[in-house]
């Protein structure tokens, strides 16, 4: 799979990380670069749209981001 589309200006690596190269490196390896479907953050922007990305939620968290989906769901009924 490609590059996220996000990868450059996804604003989680420039919150609480901005500094940490080392953890930003690894983080984008894992989810970025690899498999943007593994990414919370990604599911999220492409169901619901960029604007509706938590600016709290970490790649990790696929159960908030379906979460979100389902109550996306749950309001448009």
């Amino acid at each position: 799979m490609a590059e996220c589309e996000f990868i450059n200006n996804c604003p989680f690596f420039e919150g609480k990380l901005a500094r940490k190269e080392v953890e930003i490196d690894k983080l984008k390896d894992e989810y970025c670069r690899s498999n943007s479907l593994h990414c919370a953050r990604y599911i999220v922007a492409i169901a619901l749209g960029k604007e509706s990305m938590p600016p709290d939620l970490y790649p990790h968290e696929k159960e908030v981001a379906y979460r979100l989906l389902a109550e996306s769901e749950d309001g448009a009924e």
